[in-house]
């Protein structure tokens, strides 16, 4: 069972500020694309671990709203609407990495199951993959809107194992977040880091059984047999 993590794994999360930032009328995103879209990222994120710890739950899309808007009030940006609605509508379908249709359609051929296990409620997870032109390739796209709770909590995970009905070591699960990877390997599924930036692996607990730099690399571990 190859389950893979949606947003920096498959979908390149960069892809809207870049996008953008080369569009008419968007000038402003030419210099400070690269910055505001690492902040609007780490926000998204930083959110939906603090929602996890108080025992709230926003879905996914809002805290990327709320994300994005506090990161364009510390661009001085808050007051551009064009900007703000452009951007959300480019992120609802961001493009996938340029690799990624190929290796599943490749990985499905070779009847391996394929499944995504993300932090985006349903109707964002659903939009997304198909707009990235992948969706025919998976059997399952799981949400944890269903636990109104966000990775690394333990029982995300678990909804892999309970919906295929397998033990977490039959999971190989594919992650661009460190800490997405230390959940994953807690709760003991066997992990594969894709490190598309190269940077160093944090001193954080169940370190990746293998570490890529693209999704290309981890299928040829999966071809080749390894474990």
């Amino acid at each position: 069972m190859l389950v893979f993590d949606a947003y920096g794994t498959l979908l390149d999360v960069d892809a809207a500020a870049r996008q953008a930032a080369n569009e008419p009328g968007m000038e402003t995103l030419k210099n400070n694309w690269q910055s505001l879209a690492k902040g609007w990222r780490e926000r998204q994120l930083r959110y939906s671990w603090l929602c996890s710890m108080m025992g709230k739950y926003d879905d996914f899309w809002e805290l990327t709203i709320r994300a994005l808007d506090a990161t364009l009030e510390e661009y001085a940006l808050s007051s551009d609407q064009k900007i703000r609605d452009r951007l959300l509508s480019l992120y609802s379908e961001l493009t996938a990495y340029e690799e990624v249709p190929k290796v599943l359609a490749n990985l499905q051929a070779s009847g391996h199951k394929l499944a995504v296990l993300s932090n985006a409620s349903p109707k964002m997870l659903e939009t997304a993959i198909k707009a990235a032109g992948i969706a025919e390739y998976f059997d399952e796209l799981l949400s944890v809107d269903v636990l109104k709770c966000y990775k690394p909590t333990p029982a995300v995970y678990r909804l892999v194992t309970e919906r295929f009905n397998c033990s977490p070591s039959d999971v190989t699960f594919f992650s661009s977040n460190n800490w997405d990877v230390c959940g994953a390997g807690a709760f003991g599924f066997k992990t594969i880091w894709v490190n598309r930036s190269g940077v160093s692996w944090d001193n954080l607990p169940g370190k990746p059984a293998h570490i890529v730099k693209s999704i290309s690399e981890a299928s040829k571990l999966i071809s080749s047999g390894i474990k």
